[in-house]
């Protein structure tokens, strides 16, 4: 309560305690000017206190201290800068600025950077108007900047857009990957930060597709960072109740006009994670994606290993991290890159289960379990890319990405339903991918591009579980409670001799995917163009396992189930090829772009199993439509509908067994057809510089037809499952929103997240309508002074609800946070975050947990080279984070254990 109350004097002192001075800008033709920019200098301190672009009405305000002398100055694109001194009372002012077109006479001197400039397209941020000293990385700048935000995937997103690529002087840091940026480029290095609207990697292509969602960043490095190392180095150490840690950072790099050079590394066991495993998955984004969908979805299918941890939720983390960048430009037609990324992730966690199954008609026994994992991930990336434009008619891009990992995950699992286990898993997958573009403009009115993928993926996950063939509460005295193992081992027709079963199965999944097609674009006029589409997909799967059984001389059994017809095997190919033609027309008329559009399919797939063949061969419709409303050049409105047809991956046509886990077994349907899905989206973005209002809301429905569904049956806790398409839509709508504007010195939002999903499921033969609706409203007020402490308060209030038919569970979310900032005598750096976070079952006890983090750091001045920080995680010594959440077939409690209180000392150098 006493920080909300410091919290609450200080708006209050900002909001009332300023002097407002305001009026309109023109030209000498009395027309008002939009986005001019009006700035207040202060003149005792020379420090730019205040700033305003105007609107399309040419207004501008500021907020001023009372009692204090002030340069006004404005400025505006071809127009003379206007200055003149005011002294600011205490009443508020009109001052209406004139500006006359630039001419030769001597111009006004600026000696202050414009906070936001605003050219075209491209939205200029001054990063050094926003810090107040205690940024330390890149988010910390971008969080400070209106209308951009992190999410809570580490995603930068800006005026509700994710950003998907992001450079560094014009060239891409680490293929354009965010996160790689916002958590390693050092605050200190940021002079400008562009944002790049409308964005688009072939220049070629601007004036004929629809660039609107593509937003990129582009930061520009202060005076003194070129043809110079920067960066820094951190190094640390501490002690645990467990063991001692350890933690050392470099990251170094080199830009020049001709070539560049990044190195980022990170060692530790502080819990500290550079790059997720999921991160790394997702590595090698950017914008070298096909311009346009064909409308075809075919899943491949992901059978790497499931890790059951998430990384921020472990008992021990060790990661060892070692990633290097390069750029490179021989000529000015030729550009030359890549990366390379080891990353090496060790987790030990545990977690405590409590499931409680909602339908008690299904006979399940809702069961407690507990997990302990050890898991080890060793992967690796080498990515290079090519593009070589000889001149403004061609451009040739090509990159080769490979990847390659070494996954193993050992658990312990015990439940007081089916008793003990002992798992492993390992994995050695790997992946080459490439792609080849060319971009070949004819003349004024003929465009061409061509755009080839191809990926090559081969996958060996191998399962192994160690059973134990009496549970601790199985009942020997009733025949008919038959032992849990033994329900699976009867099914699997395994030995039932033996006081283990141990199992085992050998998976290898071969794909080959090629995706070609070319476009040809004619440009009618300045407002319409036309453009055709013929491609291909070309797809190969080859699927082969084997389920065998340990005996105790370490002979090896091959066991025929009782179950799916005895198929315990499998052995299939799967071959999938789409032919298709499109053709879109887009045009502008007043404020609306148009772009309706269609695509026809010629669709084969076939997949082969034991001799036997399955085939299906049909064409298909696929039409698609696009409008946006530009009300005003910062206000838009769009509307998108698409029909998209999905294809399954082959581990799902396959006919022999799939063991996911002990008490999940798969066997696919091999004439599984395609699903198709209607998708609708609404989303309209508002930004405001005059007042920083931003305002942004997406609207999506999505509705399945012929969806694959799963048939699932129970044994205990024993679940097999097959698949089959249903005749029974499901459906999903979902809504965000966000609502943020700046008060002088303080940013309020509201964040607004809704979901409803309406699914079909198949248990035991039955079908049930399962409905699920959740709520999240996020409102929060952050503060941007320069010279008092700063401090963030959210307060996030979440329900969700799951209606399973027979039974409706509801929770109720509350999790208020703060952050806390100060920058101390110029020397100082006092950082600390605290969450409360309290989950309560509608009719059940309130689940709450609460964590805090601390940190100072001591540099004798902003351009000092050492820095000295103690830093505490987990002051609270919590031991598990509770989540509580329902599903469609059960509602779960669920604690997971974390690492204790640590605490660090380290010691950093600023190149």
């Amino acid at each position: 309560m006493r920080i909300l109350t410091i919290l609450i004097l200080l708006i209050s002192n900002s909001i009332f305690a300023q002097i407002k001075v305001q009026g309109v800008v023109k030209d000498s033709l009395n027309n008002p000017l939009e986005l001019a920019n009006v700035v207040a200098i202060n003149q005792e301190t020379n420090i730019l206190e205040a700033y305003s672009a105007t609107d399309q009405n040419g207004k501008y305000v500021l907020n001023l201290k009372k009692n204090t002398t002030f340069k006004l100055t404005a400025n505006y694109v071809g127009m003379q800068p206007y200055e003149e001194v005011i002294s600011v009372k205490e009443s508020d002012i009109t001052k209406n600025i004139t500006l006359e077109l630039e001419n030769t006479l001597d111009a006004v001197e600026l000696t202050y950077e414009m906070p936001v400039t605003v050219k075209g397209d491209t939205l200029i941020y001054n990063a050094d108007s926003f810090n107040t000293g205690t940024e330390r990385k890149l988010e910390d700048v971008l969080e400070n900047l209106p209308g951009v935000e992190i999410n809570e995937n580490g995603q930068v997103e800006v005026e509700g857009k994710v950003v998907n690529k992001l450079m560094v002087n014009g060239k891409d840091f680490f293929d354009g990957d965010t996160k790689v940026a916002t958590k390693n480029i050092p605050s200190n290095a940021v002079d400008k930060v562009q944002v790049l609207r409308n964005y688009a990697e072939v220049g070629q292509l601007r004036s004929v597709t629809n660039n609107q969602d593509n937003v990129a960043l582009n930061i520009k490095l202060k005076e003194g960072k070129e043809n110079f190392w920067f960066g820094n180095v951190t190094v640390g150490g501490g002690a645990s109740p467990n063991e001692n840690l350890y933690l050392a950072q470099p990251k170094l790099f080199y830009y020049s006009p001709k070539y560049t050079i990044n190195f980022i590394g990170d060692f530790n066991n502080t819990g500290e994670i550079a790059l997720s495993r999921r991160d790394i998955r997702n590595f090698g984004g950017g914008f070298r994606a096909p311009s346009r969908s064909s409308g075809t979805t075919i899943n491949l299918g992901d059978n790497s290993l499931n890790f059951i941890t998430n990384q921020n939720n472990a008992v021990e983390i060790e990661n060892q991290l070692g990633a290097a960048n390069f750029s490179y430009s021989p000529t000015k037609a030729l550009d030359l890159s890549g990366f390379a990324i080891f990353n090496v992730n060790r987790l030990t966690s545990r977690q405590t289960n409590f499931v409680e199954y909602t339908d008690a008609d299904l006979g399940i026994p809702d069961e407690a379990t507990e997990q302990r994992t050890q898991e080890r991930s060793d992967q690796g990336l080498l990515k290079l890319s090519a593009s070589y434009k000889p001149n403004v008619n061609n451009q040739i891009d090509y990159d080769i990405l490979g990847r390659v990992s070494k996954d193993i995950q050992n658990q312990n699992f015990t439940s007081s339903v089916i008793g003990n286990s002992l798992e492993a898993e390992d994995a050695t997958p790997f992946s080459i991918n490439q792609s080849l573009n060319y971009y070949y403009t004819l003349d004024e009115d003929n465009i061409f591009a061509l755009e080839v993928q191809h990926l090559l993926k081969d996958e060996d996950p191998f399962y192994n579980a160690v059973l134990a063939n009496d549970p601790t509460n199985n009942n020997e005295t009733d025949p008919n409670d038959k032992d849990p193992y033994d329900t699976t081992a009867e099914a699997l027709g395994l030995d039932q001799s033996l006081n283990n079963y141990n199992l085992g199965q050998d998976r290898r999944i071969k794909s080959n995917q090629l995706d070609a097609k070319l476009d040809y674009f004619y440009i009618i006029n300045a407002k319409s163009n036309l453009n055709l589409t013929f491609g291909t997909i070309l797809s190969q799967q080859r699927f082969d396992s084997r389920l065998f059984q340990f005996l105790d001389a370490n002979n090896q059994f091959d066991p025929t189930p009782i179950i799916n017809d005895g198929l315990a095997v499998n052995d299939t190919e799967y071959n999938f090829s789409d032919l298709y033609a499109g053709i879109h027309y887009r045009f502008k008329a007043g404020i609306f772009i148009i772009t309706p559009g269609a695509s026809i399919h010629a669709y084969g797939n076939k997949n082969m199993q034991f001799g036997q063949e399955f085939k299906d061969n049909f064409f298909r419709v696929l039409p698609d439509f696009e409008t946006r409303i530009q009300f005003k050049k910062n206000e838009s409105l769009t509307f998108r509908y698409d029909m998209r047809n999905q294809f399954t991956d082959v581990t799902r046509l396959a006919q022999g067994l799939v063991i996911n886990n002990f008490n999940n077994i798969q066997f696919g349907e091999p004439e599984l057809q395609n699903a198709l899905s209607h998708n609708v989206s609404l989303f309209y973005s508002s930004f405001n510089l005059f007042n920083y209002t931003n305002v942004f809301a997406r609207v999506a429905y999505v509705k399945n037809i012929d969806q694959i569904r799963g048939l699932t049956n129970f044994e205990n806790v024993i679940r097999t499952s097959t698949f089959f398409n249903s005749a029974f839509a499901d459906e999903s709508v979902s809504a965000f929103g966000r609502v943020q504007r700046t008060f002088g010195k303080i940013r309020a939002t509201l964040n607004t997240n809704l979901s409803y999903t309406k699914i079909n499921q198949f248990i035991q033969g039955r079908r049930s309508v399962n409905e699920g609706f959740t709520q999240s409203y996020t409102p929060g007020l952050r503060t941007n002074f320069k010279t008092a402490p700063n401090i963030s308060v959210r307060y996030n209030y979440a329900i969700a609800n799951n209606n399973q038919g027979s039974n409706e569970t509801t929770f109720y979310t509350h999790a208020p946070s703060i952050d806390f900032d100060a920058y101390i005598f110029k020397s100082f750096t006092f950082i600390t975050d605290y969450t409360y976070t309290e989950q309560r079952r509608e009719g059940g006890e309130a689940d709450s947990f609460q964590t805090w983090n601390a940190s100072l750091s001591y540099k004798k001045d902003r351009d000092a080279k050492w820095e000295y920080e103690i830093k505490a995680t987990n002051i609270l010594d919590i031991d598990a984070r509770v989540n509580n959440s329902a599903t469609n077939l059960f509602v779960s409690l669920t604690q997971t254990f974390i690492q204790p209180r640590f605490l660090t000392f380290r010691l950093r150098y600023n190149l």
